[in-house]
């Protein structure tokens, strides 16, 4: 499922408008990256949560090469999937 089809969907289940239903998913998507971008975490009980790691610099390998490369820091985010998805999932 793509954004436009995960609008439609929105739209549908909820009984608004396509504007309505893209402008809740926006909404949603810039809050959840604003608090991230903050260091901060995102919970949704049941379905899961998101949160910010900071992975160190290392030193890596070019496969093609076999040269020693540098790979810096950065920060990763990653999705802790909640008891009632992942059930949901694995029915």
């Amino acid at each position: 499922m793509n954004k436009s089809e995960l609008i439609d969907a929105m739209a549908a289940s909820a009984g608004i408008t396509k504007a309505a239903a893209k402008l809740a998913l926006e909404s949603f998507l810039s809050n959840v990256e604003g608090t991230l971008q903050k260091g901060g975490r995102v919970s949704l009980v049941g379905f899961g949560s998101w949160s910010v790691s900071k992975r160190a610099a290392r030193d890596g390998r070019n496969p093609q090469t076999g040269k020693t490369i540098k790979i810096a820091a950065k920060n990763v985010v990653k999705f802790k999937a909640g008891a009632e998805l992942e059930g949901a999932v694995n029915k």
